[in-house]
């Protein structure tokens, strides 16, 4: 640039001075007088017309679209002020003003100023720019950080910066959120690639708690804020904007904050499962059944390993001489209005669990299993008293998990931490005080057990009974027949004998009638008459001819025909079938007499 204000320089003294050196007129060798006024005018025309050019080549920039032109006043007629390097008012040196993209015309600006492009500057999505800038006003003896920007487009104004903004010269609050920024580079700074200057992302389920290492507003606004609480507290809580831990925290989202003025401590506010399990030795003793139905027993040792996941150890209780690991859970919260609160009195929720909820949760455990004092209302309204057996900790340990969450709710309020609820796992009673219950389980299970082998048994032979009964059913349809058969003949043969018994006494009773009226021995003689005329009446065959003579009385007293007709009778066919018949044989033979 020195090299051509130097041409620019020379043209214009030779289109000053060179027309001058030319003569206005010259006389040739034959005595005629020639004009060279064109010469001097066109010399002189040239050379302005170079300056002009050469003045105009040096007038204008462009600057291209992704940069920033800024310029630096070589040829100053004033200088800086001691202290400043940003010139405001024509001083030689870097100046305010920045030139934008496209073309710009300035007299002699290349000449004057040295031109320089610098790129955009670009703040990437998740981080911000952290500014510090050269010139400016000196910070306050209590700061180490500028003045907060209200409108940080108006801070990037280098010309309203330096003075109707007062701005502060070093580190700046105000920190540039992701976008592509035109600033003067000479009074800027601009930080991005550190890991300091991330963007400040606060995921759902969580808070963030502030502690501002600088102060906004005046200090009659910063009072701490009172809470029943503040007592103790080691840091006090303050509002936003003043120095402290700030009593509002902020919701979950993106937030640019200035790391070196702010310090963030994430809360998760979800509700938290404390477990306390592990770190002891379960013994068992276990009952089995042999082959002859005795039970025998073995023991078993297992250790439980605390795992990493836990907050700590199972609580060791004492009951009754023995030593009880109980395992239990705690659901705690820290609600984002009691997020502040932790912070302020502890740090963090670890420190909670670790300094705060594990010990008060230990202390308060053995203290409810070990009071002599009643724990909690129980179901049927009067008080649960104290525990004095072992197996008190699992007959009544919905009582003691009322009792723990009563007692650890004020305390964890007094760090911020709300308790939801506490519950208790199985505690690890000695197996030697469960022998005898399980005894008498596995006693009442044998008992079970036999009546319900007996009772398939009985199902069995059932089954089996019903299956054989189907199988022999025609012989079973056909006995059932046979014995309704029996049973009818023999209802038949009763009803029979029945009629014949009616008919004899029907019979007896004329008889004996007729035996009194005609004597006993003409009645049966009578009888047997008439036997004879039935048999013969019924055997033709049987009847032959009598070859005596039977006479008899004229008297009919006696009946003396028919003794002889039955004398006759007594050897014959006739009489034979009738004593078959009768079962009777005459009283006294009849002798026949020869004819």
């Amino acid at each position: 640039m020195m090299t051509l204000l130097l041409l620019i320089i020379l043209f214009a003294l030779g289109a000053i001075f060179v027309p001058r050196l030319i003569p206005e007129s010259r006389t040739t060798r034959s005595g005629k007088t020639l004009s060279l006024g064109w010469l001097r005018t066109g010399t002189r025309f040239a050379l302005s017309l170079a300056v002009v050019f050469m003045i105009l080549a040096t007038s204008f920039v462009i600057v291209d679209q992704d940069k920033v032109g800024h310029l630096k006043l070589i040829y100053g007629l004033k200088q800086l002020p001691p202290g400043h390097i940003i010139a405001m008012d024509g001083e030689a040196g870097p100046q305010a003003e920045i030139l934008g993209p496209g073309f710009h015309f300035k007299p002699l600006l290349n000449l004057l100023y040295e031109v320089e492009q610098q790129a955009v500057t670009v703040i990437p999505d998740g981080r911000y720019g952290y500014l510090v800038a050269r010139d400016g006003l000196p910070l306050r003896a209590d700061q180490f950080l500028a003045d907060a920007w209200p409108d940080e487009q108006k801070m990037l104004d280098a010309h309203y910066f330096l003075t109707e903004g007062r701005g502060q010269k070093g580190p700046q609050l105000t920190v540039l959120k992701p976008g592509r920024y035109r600033l003067n580079q000479y009074l800027f700074d601009v930080y991005v690639k550190e890991d300091l200057f991330r963007a400040t992302s606060v995921p759902a389920g969580f808070v963030a708690v502030i502690k501002s290492n600088v102060q906004q507003k005046p200090d009659d606004a910063c009072q701490p804020v009172r809470d029943e609480r503040a007592t103790k507290l080691s840091i006090p809580l303050v509002p936003k904007g003043c120095r402290g831990v700030w009593n509002e925290p902020l919701l979950p989202g993106t937030y640019y904050l200035n790391r070196r003025a702010y310090e963030v401590s994430l809360v998760d506010t979800r509700i938290q499962t404390w477990q306390y399990q592990g770190g002891y030795a379960r013994r068992r003793i276990n009952l089995t059944l042999n082959q002859n139905g005795q039970i025998e027993q073995t023991a078993e040792r297992e250790e439980i390993v605390t795992p990493q996941s836990a907050a700590d150890n199972a609580v060791l209780l004492r009951v009754e001489g023995w030593e009880i690991p109980q395992d239990l859970r705690v659901l705690a919260q820290v609600t984002p209005e009691d997020a502040p609160f932790v912070v302020a009195s502890v740090g963090d929720l670890q420190a909670v669990e670790d300094k705060i909820i594990t010990p008060t949760v230990r202390s308060i455990v053995r203290n409810v299993t070990g009071s002599t004092s009643p724990l909690a209302a129980g179901q049927d309204g009067g008080n649960l008293q104290s525990v004095r057996r072992v197996l008190d900790l699992q007959d009544k340990r919905p009582q003691l998990e009322q009792a723990v969450l009563d007692a650890l709710i004020p305390e964890a309020r007094n760090a911020g931490v709300s308790i939801r609820e506490v519950r208790f796992g199985d505690p690890v009673i000695p197996p030697e005080l469960l022998l005898a219950r399980k005894r008498e389980q596995l006693a009442q299970q044998m008992i079970t057990t036999f009546q319900k082998e007996q009772q398939a048994q009985e199902e069995r032979i059932k089954t089996e009974k019903a299956r054989a009964t189907a199988e022999q059913q025609p012989e079973l349809v056909r006995a059932e027949i046979q014995v309704e058969v029996a049973r009818q003949d023999r209802t038949a043969a009763q009803l029979r004998g029945e009629g014949e018994k009616l008919r004899l006494q029907e019979i007896a009773t004329g008889q004996q009638v007729q035996a009194n009226v005609l004597g006993r021995e003409l009645t049966y003689q009578l009888a047997m008459v008439k036997e004879v005329l039935a048999f013969i009446a019924a055997n033709p065959d049987a009847v032959k001819v009598p070859s005596v003579l039977v006479e008899g009385s004229e008297s009919g007293a006696s009946l003396p025909a028919a003794a002889a007709i039955f004398g006759f009778l007594g050897n014959s066919t006739v009489a034979r079938g009738l004593g078959q018949t009768a079962g009777t044989p005459p009283t006294a033979p009849v002798s026949p007499k020869a004819p």
